[in-house]
């Protein structure tokens, strides 16, 4: 099995359609808000169709753990014609992509396998069968059905079509498409997902259907759930396009339009008061242990609902996301954060955090790759008002290598002015510390040819004298090259070089400590965001003028701290010493 980290998603599912070709089953994993980037290569892959099996996973992020949007991927089977499996735990995980294998090789097409963070992030025993062996069957020519030609392309749609009418049918047929008889006939459900085990859990005696395959809509079986019940309701995360597709089909239907939230995960305690009001009132269900509850809008979920509000109001302590300790980052936003009359546009990954205190560093951040070509934008469209206004974007390695680059090449070729701060920390430091063409070694943790930054982002357009490199932990230093940059009359790149503090080559030094007889309480370090420094004590000090000066007295965990020295350099009275202690692995 051969395995790999892609540049970006659309390489991905080109590496994977490529393998298909030549005869080998293959598989591509990304976020929803990556089938942005692979939609160009997806929607003609609709037209050429498959050899070998190929599989999409699409993970959704139902609830916006940890994303910038919370599109619905669903979207893309209607949009592109495509088959669309959704388990609804690590079990059916497992099962379905061997059975989106065999629709694939059946019906010549790629399947998307859409998974939600709910999926996604479980942890369970799964029960696992045999591997098949299957060999690469080769690559056969046929230019008419791989090369898309506009006169290529117009024969293949009508091929595309019949393929999705032929999946209509096995839809209605397939076993992945369940029917759950239930006693209680006020209510019915259709619904997938994660989603189903939350209407199993909240109405145990409703009968329901579970689309294994939701795409193409099994209609004539929902049609036949709909003549059983006194309502039917669709459940489905997150937009409403089964209920609309229902409705369409001339069934009376309720679900996300008139009764359910448009975001976020439909978990027991929301559809059990929705349903409750569809039904008229008080709605009574099993709970587990046989007793009847009341789940009336003014019930149990509406305590639930209380207890979110007390989260919500502040009486449990609020942690806010933040950089880690001697992150490489920290003295980028502290820099940026003291630099005046500048626009900064930010972009996806862990310094996306530098728009939140002590920094709020950060002015844009809409998705990877965008804080190139928008910083170009807000210099190309500038007006009066911002005249004499500097422009930075700010990127790191990984996030430059994946959808950076074209923006770079743009700004070169252009005649941009404005300043990019590339932050080389050698990983994918967001989403578990992946590695990249520039951090030196593969998927497998081998030795791969490593990206020489300077040498591409000269290769792109950017002068040599406009190229400067530097040690984001010296802050005088990185405060003097912003600067000078920053007054070029063009473009110019700076790129920061220190790993992240989390991957194995980091090099740990003995921790900073507060000497409490020097600290004058004056809180300069705060300023640089690590969380290793805390604050121990607060005081109001008047002057002989009776002006009031707040005072902060810190000390600096030692477990957490790996000795960067950062703090050092904002600390006027030298408080902060290095303790004896051996240095960290």
């Amino acid at each position: 099995m051969y395995t790999e980290w892609s540049v970006n998603e659309k390489v991905s599912l080109e590496v994977a359609i490529g393998a298909s070709l030549a005869g080998s089953r293959s598989m591509c994993a990304m976020k929803h808000v990556g089938v942005n980037v692979a939609a160009d290569v997806l929607m003609t892959l609709s037209l050429i169709g498959t050899r070998a099996g190929l599989v999409v996973a699409v993970a959704d992020d139902v609830g916006l753990s940890s994303s910038q949007n919370e599109q619905d991927s669903r979207v893309w089977g209607r949009f592109a014609h495509l088959p669309m499996l959704e388990p609804c735990d690590a079990q059916e995980a497992y099962a379905f992509v061997r059975e989106a294998f065999e629709l694939s090789e059946r019906f010549e097409t790629a399947v998307i396998l859409r998974l939600t963070t709910r999926v996604c992030h479980v942890k369970s025993l799964v029960i696992t069968g045999e591997r098949e062996q299957r060999p690469a069957s080769g690559f056969e020519k046929d230019p008419e059905r791989f090369v898309m030609l506009p006169s290529n392309a117009r024969k293949r749609i009508p091929v595309a079509f019949e393929r999705e009418r032929r999946l209509a049918k096995h839809s209605a047929e397939s076993k992945l498409n369940l029917l759950y008889k239930g006693s209680d006939k006020r209510v019915g459900f259709v619904t997938s997902g994660p989603a189903f085990l939350h209407v199993r859990e909240a109405f145990p005696e409703a009968p329901l259907i579970k689309l294994g395959m939701s795409y193409p809509v099994p209609i004539e079986k929902i049609r036949s759930l709909a003549e059983q019940v006194d309502k039917l309701v669709v459940v489905e995360e997150l937009e409403p396009l089964l209920e609309g597709e229902v409705r369409a089909a001339g069934i009376t239907v309720h679900g996300g339009k008139n009764i359910f939230p448009r975001t976020d995960e439909l978990a027991p305690h929301v559809l059990r008061p929705a349903v409750a009001r569809l039904l008229g009132g008080k709605l009574e269900t099993q709970g587990a242990d046989g007793a009847s509850e009341d789940r009336s809008p003014g019930g149990a979920a509406a305590a639930t609902t209380g207890a979110a509000e007390a989260v919500a109001a502040g009486d449990l302590f609020p942690r806010p996301p933040t950089l880690c300790a001697a992150c490489p980052h920290l003295g980028v936003f502290y820099c940026l954060s003291k630099l005046k009359n500048l626009s900064v546009t930010g972009d996806i990954g862990c310094y996306t955090l530098g728009a939140g205190p002590p920094w709020t560093a950060l002015d844009t951040t809409v998705c990877m790759g965008a804080s190139i070509g928008m910083a170009h934008g807000l210099d190309k469209g500038r007006g009066v008002a911002d005249a004499g206004k500097s422009v930075v974007g700010v990127i790191g390695d990984s996030t430059f290598l994946h959808g950076g680059m074209p923006g770079l090449l743009d700004i070169a070729y252009n005649q941009g002015n404005v300043t990019i701060l590339l932050l080389n920390n050698g990983t994918v430091g967001m989403t578990g510390g992946q590695d990249h063409p520039g951090s030196g070694r593969d998927l497998h943790g081998l030795d791969a040819p490593r990206v020489d930054f300077r040498k591409l982002v000269e290769a792109l357009g950017i002068r040599p004298e406009r190229i400067r490199e530097v040690d984001p932990y010296e802050l005088p230093t990185l405060f003097k090259v912003l600067r000078s940059e920053l007054q070029a009359d063009e473009p110019s790149v700076v790129i920061t070089n220190r790993p992240c503090v989390l991957i194995d080559c980091y090099d740990a030094h003995p921790a900073y400590r507060v000497d409490e007889n020097l600290c004058t309480g004056c809180g300069n370090c705060l300023e640089i965001g690590c969380p290793a420094i805390s604050v121990t004590r607060r005081a109001t000090e008047v002057k002989t003028n009776g002006q009031e000066t707040e005072l902060a007295f810190v000390a600096i965990d030692g477990s957490a701290c790996t000795g960067c020295g950062l703090c050092c350099t904002p600390c006027g009275a030298d408080a902060i010493v290095k303790t004896a202690a051996t240095s960290k692995s």
